[in-house]
C-alpha cells in the first residue's frame, strides 16, 4: 500500500470518527425529545459508521490510527458517563444491592420495598429501583460481591459506571493481546471501541454484561496462553456475573479432562456459598419472575418460534419441542468445540462466537445489551453475522411507552432478517474466497 493510500485512509478515519461523535452526541437529545425510534434512527447508523471505520483502520497507519480510535473512543464514553442512564435503571438495583451488603443483609432476601429496609432508602437510589416492591435481586453472587466492592468507594450510578468501564478496559486489552496473539493489527479494536452497543449500554447504561465479558475475555486469553484451568476458572466467574459466559467452556475443555469440570463446580460452590442463608431464594427473580416476564415460559416473542406459530398456527406443546430442538442444536455445536481434534487460537474463537451469537438468537432476547457478549468477537473475528446482528440489537431498544410504538415482533423481524442475509452472503462469499484466507468482512469463521 502507498503513502498516499494511507494517508487517504488516516483522513477517512478521521472523517468517520467525527460522524461517530454527531451521531452519538446528538442521539441523547433526540431521544428525549421523541423516544426509541429517535434513538434507533441514530445508533443503527452509528453502528455502520463503525463497520466502515474497522475496514478503513486497517489500511491507514496504525500508530496514528490508534490514536484517533482511543482518542474518540475514551472521548464518547466520557461524554456518556456524564449523562443520566437513559435507556435502563438496572443500575439502581446494582447500587441498592451493594448497599444492603454492606449493612449486612443477605440481598437476596428482602424486596427492597420491604420494612426490613426501610433505614436503606434514600432519595436517588431507592425511587429508580424496578420491581422494589414484587422482586428480589436477579443477581448473581460474583455480580453481588461486584457491586459491593464498587459501592465501598461510592453508593451512586456514576461510581458503578466507572466499576463496568474499568471491566470494559480489561476487555479491550484482552482484546488487543488476542490480536497479537493472532497475528491481527490493533486498528481492528475500532470494530469494539466504536461500537454504539457497548459504547451505550456500557458507559450510559452500565449493565453488568460488563463484568460478565471481561471476565470471560481474561478466561480465554488464559485458557489460549495453556493455562486452561485458571481460563476457566476466570470465565465460570464470568458466568455467575451472568450466565452466558457458559458458553466459552466447552471450547476450552479437552474430552474427558476431569480436573477443569471439577475447578468449574468448585468455582461456583464458593462463590454461592456466602449466600446460602436463604435456600434457594438464592436463585432470586430468575426463579420466581424472570422466565415469564421474559416470555420464556411460553415462547412469546421468541421469533423463530413466533413465525412457525404464524406461518403453521399455535399447537400444543411446539414450546416444549422447539425448547428440545434449540438445545440439541445448543449440544452439538458444544460437542464439536469440544471434540475439535485440531484445535488452534482461530478455531477456538470461532467456536466461542459461534456458541454465543446461536444461543443469543435461539433465546430472542428483548433487551440489545444481551448481545454485548459477542462484540469483542466482531474485533478478534469479524464476520458480516455477527455484525448484522449486534448492529440489529440496537433495534430492540424499548424504554419509553410513549412516541410512536413499533411492536417488538417487527423490529426483531427486521434483526433476524438482516442475521439471516448476512449469513447467506457469509456462505456465498465462502465459496469465492481462496482456501486458507480470512476475509474480516464477509467471514468464513462464522
Amino acid at each position: 500500500m502507498t503513502a498516499a493510500s494511507e494517508t487517504s485512509a488516516f483522513y477517512k478515519l478521521c472523517a468517520l470518527g467525527a460522524a461517530l461523535a454527531i451521531l452519538t452526541l446528538l442521539t441523547p437529545i433526540v431521544f428525549k425529545a421523541w423516544g426509541d425510534n429517535a434513538f434507533i434512527a441514530l445508533t443503527v447508523p452509528a453502528g455502520v459508521v463503525a463497520f466502515a471505520a474497522a475496514r478503513v483502520a486497517s489500511m491507514a497507519p496504525s500508530a496514528r490510527a490508534l490514536w484517533v480510535i482511543f482518542t474518540v473512543a475514551v472521548a464518547l464514553r466520557l461524554a456518556l458517563l456524564l449523562l443520566d442512564p437513559l435507556l435502563s435503571t438496572d443500575i439502581y438495583r446494582y447500587v441498592w444491592d451493594g448497599r444492603v451488603q454492606a449493612a449486612g443483609i443477605n440481598p437476596y432476601r428482602y424486596f427492597p420495598a420491604d420494612p426490613a429496609l426501610a433505614a436503606l432508602r434514600d432519595a436517588t437510589i431507592y425511587p429508580n429501583i424496578n420491581r422494589a416492591d414484587s422482586a428480589v435481586t436477579i443477581y448473581p453472587p460474583v455480580a453481588q460481591i461486584f457491586f459491593l466492592m464498587v459501592t465501598r468507594l461510592g453508593e451512586n450510578v456514576t461510581m458503578m459506571r466507572l466499576g463496568f468501564l474499568a471491566c470494559e478496559a480489561i476487555t479491550v486489552t484482552m482484546i488487543a493481546l488476542l490480536l497479537r496473539r493472532l497475528g491481527q493489527p490493533l486498528t481492528r479494536l475500532a470494530a469494539y471501541l466504536w461500537h454504539p452497543l457497548p459504547m451505550w449500554e456500557i458507559a450510559n447504561s452500565g449493565h453488568i454484561d460488563a463484568l460478565m465479558v471481561a471476565l470471560m475475555m481474561v478466561g480465554i486469553w488464559l485458557a489460549l496462553g495453556a493455562r486452561v484451568l485458571r481460563g476457566a476458572v476466570a470465565v465460570t466467574l464470568g458466568a455467575i456475573a451472568k450466565p452466558f459466559a457458559v458458553f466459552a467452556l466447552p471450547a476450552l475443555w479437552r474430552p474427558w479432562e476431569w480436573r477443569m469440570p471439577a475447578a468449574v463446580i468448585a468455582t461456583a460452590l464458593l462463590c454461592y456459598l456466602p449466600y446460602l442463608s436463604v435456600g434457594t431464594g438464592v436463585f432470586g427473580f430468575l426463579t420466581t419472575g424472570y422466565l415469564g416476564e421474559e416470555n420464556l415460559r411460553s415462547g412469546n416473542e421468541i421469533w423463530p418460534l413466533e413465525m412457525w406459530r404464524f406461518i403453521f398456527g399455535t399447537h400444543r406443546g411446539d414450546f416444549i419441542v422447539y425448547l428440545v430442538l434449540a438445545t440439541l442444536i445448543l449440544a452439538a455445536l458444544a460437542a464439536t468445540a469440544a471434540f475439535r481434534r485440531q484445535r488452534t487460537p482461530e478455531t477456538t474463537l470461532a467456536d466461542i462466537n459461534r456458541l454465543l451469537l446461536t444461543f443469543l438468537l435461539l433465546l430472542s432476547p428483548r433487551h440489545p445489551w444481551y448481545f454485548l457478549a459477542i462484540t469483542p468477537f466482531i474485533a478478534l473475528r469479524g464476520g458480516a453475522t455477527a455484525w448484522a446482528a449486534s448492529i440489529g440489537a440496537l433495534l430492540l431498544q424499548n424504554e419509553v411507552d410513549w412516541g410512536i410504538y413499533i411492536p417488538l415482533i417487527a423490529r426483531k423481524t427486521v434483526l433476524y432478517g438482516a442475521v439471516i442475509t448476512a449469513f447467506g452472503y457469509s456462505m456465498w462469499q465462502s465459496r469465492h474466497v481462496t482456501s486458507g484466507m480470512t476475509n474480516y468482512d464477509g467471514n468464513r469463521n462464522q
